[in-house]
């Protein structure tokens, strides 16, 4: 940029932070350790003069902008630490079937596609059979506020105006079948339920809602949603990390088409799967056998198209 333009950037922004900051040229000569005279000198229209390093450094600390974007070397006014503060954030995550900040999150992409990786079995898809059962020991969430919880993440599916994508891993919902692992202890009756759930909204909401199963041997994905082009957040435990500059979210969105691209089970193929993988629970009386037989049973194959 020609010298005399790089000034008259200068000029033009430092006029917009200091009125955005409600300062005078007085004032902000004081913040920096300079005469009155010699911001109004720098504010001359024509003047072709730019501050030096140190006074640029200074007024974009007095006005809470950055110098690059005084200098007109950047486009952003936000300081570098701003942005990344802005650009990743790590919230705290409750343990439960619905977090107050995800619906938030939920709330502001209305309209928008989201995107969902669930650890599991997708929460807002829960009987309530399984989130008393998944609720009834923790701690300061009682199963009936689960229940409630999951009603209105139904509801807003529903009344939503967003579509929405679910990527599970397969091995997980083939687990939740057998009750393997984290659900051990549930009882067959439920997760059946579960799974003949799952076929139903599967079919009566979509394509507003599509399920996808893909095989964590092939492909792998943590835990995450993608809100529209807003926010991307990955869950890590504890916390959550939510990503709102444009290429993360871009990044993180590519990926999760990547994994739809790759899946076993494709959303027109769902509820099918599920209707079969329900199908092979065992009942009451045949639970402990059924157990014991090969994991080879629980393996599904789509029949082919007609």
């Amino acid at each position: 940029m020609d010298k005399r333009d790089r000034a008259a950037k200068f000029r033009e922004r430092l006029g917009e932070a200091l009125a955005l900051a409600g300062l005078s040229r007085s004032a902000l000569g004081r913040a920096t350790g300079v005469d009155r005279s010699t911001i109004s000198a720098l504010m001359a229209a024509g003047e072709t003069r730019l501050p030096n390093a140190q006074l640029a450094a200074d007024c974009a600390e007095a006005l809470g902008v950055s110098a690059d974007w005084l200098l007109g070397l950047s486009e952003r006014p936000e300081r570098a630490g701003d942005l990344v503060a802005a650009a990743v954030k790590m919230a705290a995550a409750e343990r439960a079937a619905v977090d107050e900040e995800i619906f938030a999150w939920h709330r502001e992409a209305d309209g928008y596609k989201v995107r969902h990786v669930p650890a599991s079995m997708p929460d807002a898809l829960k009987t309530e059979a399984v989130l008393r059962w998944e609720y009834e020991a923790h701690l300061g969430r009682t199963p009936d506020q689960a229940v409630n919880a999951m009603v209105d993440r139904m509801d807003w599916l529903r009344a939503g105006r967003s579509d929405h994508e679910i990527a599970v891993p397969r091995h997980e919902v083939e687990s939740f079948a057998r009750g393997e692992g984290y659900w051990r202890g549930l009882p067959a009756a439920a997760r059946r339920e579960q799974l003949v759930l799952l076929a139903r909204r599967a079919r009566e909401l979509y394509p507003g809602l599509r399920l996808f199963f893909f095989d964590a041997r092939r492909v792998f994905s943590a835990p995450m949603t993608v809100f529209g082009p807003l926010l991307a957040v990955i869950y890590v435990g504890q916390v959550y990390l939510a990503f709102r500059g444009e290429d993360r979210v871009r990044s993180l969105t590519g990926h999760f088409d990547w994994l739809v691209r790759e899946c076993e089970v494709d959303a027109r193929e769902a509820a099918d799967w599920l209707e079969a993988l329900a199908a092979q629970v065992p009942t009451a009386h045949g639970e402990d056998a059924a157990l014991r037989t090969s994991s080879m049973v629980w393996t599904f194959e789509m029949p082919p198209e007609t």
